[in-house]
Formats: structure tokens, C-alpha cells, sequence
């Protein structure tokens, strides 16, 4: 059965003529447009308990605390929004006058295009609230990337899916799925991306936030998703702004683990060759969803999304940073973490992968053009890759950059990556480590 998908002003309207739902808007960077919303739908005494936006920073730090990173736009300042807000909702909302009332305190803090249009719009969405009166808070937030070029439209962006999280937390918290695919409704497609979502409390107990960031990906809200060691979604720049990434592509579906060893060498080799200051480092590693996702699937319902979370948890408890993407094409990969302006990048990956690039007949007629975007993408973005060998079977020879298969028509850029040093083997393996790739 399909949804019924309300405008804006519908979902707003019939917030406020529910006298059940009560509490706070902080809005800061682009306006009040979710309050907005709501005071043009109507009936907003209702609902609204309070608005503000605390714009200037130092009344800012006086009212939430001062931020140690000195950015204001960050999941740490939400945060500390939606926990002061709701506080102060049980602190003066007393007596039998709210008895009834369920409670609830949304924030934002945003960044919008500037005069100049030099800087990357983005912000934090979130609310804190009780589905029942007195009880205990649960919490939504997530991380939005606007791409419309008009200041005006990001601030309509925004009212509309403040007022889809609003709406969201109250009708559809029971189903996570459609909570996450509501937050788009009523957007225009390439109008934003939602590429982190984390949820806690009483009623998202049988959650798990890693299949919530997987379904964002699924729904193709975002092409990633990042989880540090211990699990946790976190934002990419967050974690990766000015590291030095090394990172080890593997496939969901692949039966065995990783060879960490070559992993290990090739990440040694790395560290060497860019010459990695001490605690820069950040490794990753890669489940790639290549063999659930095909292009053939326009509507993958039936991913077993479970067992991809699976693979991605197991390769978190090895204590490093685990992506999960459907980044077919390494040079996808590489415009991804680019966007982190990362200080140099680290591919490893099965030589194979380079034989079936480097080899025209898996493409059409304009080859040419294409190999030179995949370059371009690659390579401009302080890249390097190192290849893993591999026993070919049928000669039992090991298959290196030196005696792989290239087709006459690549082969002088080949040669030229080579010599350069964007593409380089994985050194010192031995024997074992190529029969177990």
C-alpha cells in the first residue's frame, strides 16, 4: 500500500491541531524557516512553545557553551541545542496545563551558500522528543548536503524537511523505513542529500543505525556511508579533512575476510611514499555493494540490507574506519573522499580490477574519453594506487603491473601512471599472501 505523502503545510497544520504536541524551535544559519512553516499553517499557539536563533556566537556560547573545535555548524553543537532545549521544556513547562502534553525541542545549524559562493553548504537536523507525556526523550538527527544555487531555495529546502523530521518523529516513528524515506517528501530530486542518520531512545530500541545509514544509500539519498571503529554513522569531513587515507576495497558478498597482510604491507608502503606524519593516518576499509546493488535494480526492496550490516560491523571490530558505497569505479571513490580535501589517498585494490580497466574491449566505442575522465577523477585528487597481485591460474603466474594485460590503445597511459607513481605494486609480499588473494 502506498503512502499518502501530505504538502508541507498539511503536515505542519496537523502538528498544530494536535494538543498532544508542544515545544521549542532553535534555528540557526539560515533563517527560522521551520518555524516559518509552521506559524503560516495555522493554529501554531498549539505547538509553538518558543523560537530563537541564537546567530551572534557569543550569545551563542552563553547559551549552549562555547565549542572547543570553534565550528558551529557541527553534530556537537546540535547536539547541545536539542539537550538545552528539551531541558528547559521540563523545567518550566510545569503544573496541569502541560500534564498532557508531549514535548519536544528541534534544532538546526546550518551554513548556506555565501555572498561569494565560495563555501559548501551543509548542516545538522535534528529533534529530541517524547511520544508519550513525562516520558523518556528519543532523538533523530542527521547531516544534509544542499545543492541548490540560490540562497532562497536552500532556506525553502530547509523548512520543508525540518517539517518532514517534525512530522516524521511523531506519525512515523514506528517505522523507521518510512521515517527516513518521509524526510524527502516534497523536495525536488538534486536538491539535497542526507548522507548521515542516527537515532536513540525508548521507542528506536530495536534500531540499529547502521542498516538506518545503509537504507539512506539503498534510497540513493547518498552514495556512502561512514562508521568509526566502534560503529557509530559519523561524517566523512569529520573524520578525514586533511588525513592521510589508505583505504582497502573489498566486496560485500566476498567469502573470505580481507588479506590483511597485503593490506598491512601496502598500507607500510603508503605511509613511506607519502611520507605520513605520526597519528595522520586514517585507515579504511571498504564494503562495496557492487554484487547487491546492479543497475538492473531500480528498486532493490529486496537487499538483504541485514547482511550487509553484518559484514560492515565485522570489519568495524577490527578497529578501523569502515565505508559502505556503491562506488563501482575507483575514480567514484576517489571524488568521494575528495570532497574531505584530504592531504593524500590510498587505494588498495586486486590487480584485476586495473586489467579490466586498462583493456578497451570491456567498453564501447569511446573508450578513449572515458579512460581520460577515470584518470582525471583519479589522479587530481592526490591518489595513488596499490595493486594486489594475483596468481593467474590457468599459467600459474603472478600478475603484476609489469606483466599485466594492457590493450595497445591505453598502454602509453599506463606506462605514464607507472612511471609517475600513481599506480604502483604492493612490495615485499610473499608467497601465501598471493594465494590467498
Amino acid at each position: 500500500m502506498e503512502r499518502e505523502i501530505l504538502d508541507t503545510k498539511r503536515k505542519a497544520l496537523k502538528i498544530n491541531l494536535n494538543e498532544k504536541i508542544y515545544g521549542t524551535f532553535a534555528e540557526i544559519g539560515a533563517g527560522q524557516e521551520v518555524a516559518r512553516n509552521f506559524f503560516t499553517a495555522g493554529a501554531a499557539a498549539g505547538t509553538v512553545a518558543k523560537t530563537m536563533s541564537a546567530y551572534d556566537m557569543t550569545f551563542s556560547d552563553a547559551i549552549y557553551g562555547a565549542e572547543t573545535s570553534g565550528r558551529y555548524v557541527s553534530q556537537n553543537r546540535l547536539l547541545r541545542m536539542l539537550d538545552h532545549e528539551f531541558s528547559l521544556l521540563n523545567e518550566r513547562l510545569l503544573g496541569e496545563k502541560y500534564e498532557s502534553r508531549t514535548f519536544f525541542a528541534f534544532a538546526n545549524t546550518v551554513t548556506t551558500l555565501n555572498f561569494k559562493r565560495t563555501n559548501e553548504p551543509h548542516g545538522w537536523v535534528g529533534i529530541c522528543f517524547q511520544t508519550e507525556p513525562g516520558g523518556l526523550p528519543n532523538e533523530v538527527f542527521f547531516h544534509v548536503r544542499l545543492f541548490d544555487t540560490d540562497v532562497n531555495m536552500q532556506q525553502r529546502v530547509l523548512g520543508i524537511i525540518g517539517v518532514n523530521l517534525v512530522y516524521a518523529a511523531f506519525y512515523h516513528h514506528n517505522e523507521p523505513k518510512v521515517m527516513v524515506e518521509s524526510l524527502v517528501d516534497n523536495l525536488t530530486i538534486g536538491s539535497v542529500e542526507i548522507d548521515l542518520i542516527s537515532v536513540k531512545g525508548p521507542v528506536f530500541a530495536e534500531v540499529n543505525n547502521t542498516l538506518l545509514n545503509l537504507y539512506l544509500i539503498m534510497k540513493d539519498f547518498s552514495a556512502a556511508a561512514i562508521f568509526d571503529a566502534d560503529g557509530h554513522p559519523r561524517q566523512a569531513k569529520d573524520l578525514l579533512y586533511k588525513k592521510d587515507i589508505m583505504i582497502l576495497r573489498t566486496k560485500f558478498g566476498q567469502k573470505s575476510l580481507p588479506n590483511f597482510n597485503l593490506f598491512n604491507k601496502a598500507t607500510d608502503q603508503f605511509k613511506r611514499t607519502n611520507k605520513v606524519e605520526e597519528g595522520n593516518l586514517a585507515v579504511m576499509i571498504e564494503v562495496l555493494l557492487t554484487n547487491v546493488l546492479t543497475s538492473e535494480q531500480e528498486t532493490p526492496d529486496d537487499i538483504d540490507l541485514e547482511s550487509v550490516a553484518k559484514r560492515a560491523e565485522e570489519m568495524c571490530a577490527t578497529g578501523n574506519l569502515v565505508i559502505v558505497s556503491n562506488f563501482t569505479r575507483h575514480n567514484r571513490l576517489a571524488k568521494y573522499l575528495g570532497r574531505c580535501k584530504p592531504k593524500s589517498v590510498g587505494i588498495s585494490t586486486n590487480i584485476n580490477n586495473l586489467k579490466f580497466v586498462f583493456n578497451s574491449k570491456n567498453f564501447g566505442d569511446n573508450y578513449s574519453s572515458q579512460l581520460l575522465a577515470y584518470v582525471s577523477d583519479m589522479f587530481t585528487q592526490n591518489v595513488k594506487l596499490f595493486a594486489y597481485p594475483f596468481i593467474d591460474k590457468k599459467t600459474n603466474t603472478v600478475i603484476s603491473t609489469s606483466n599485466m594485460p594492457v590493450t595497445p590503445d591505453a598502454k602509453p597511459l599506463f606506462e605514464f601512471l607507472l612511471t609517475n607513481g600513481y599506480i604502483t605494486d604492493i612490495n615485499d609480499y610473499s608467497e601465501d599472501d598471493v594465494k590467498t588473494v
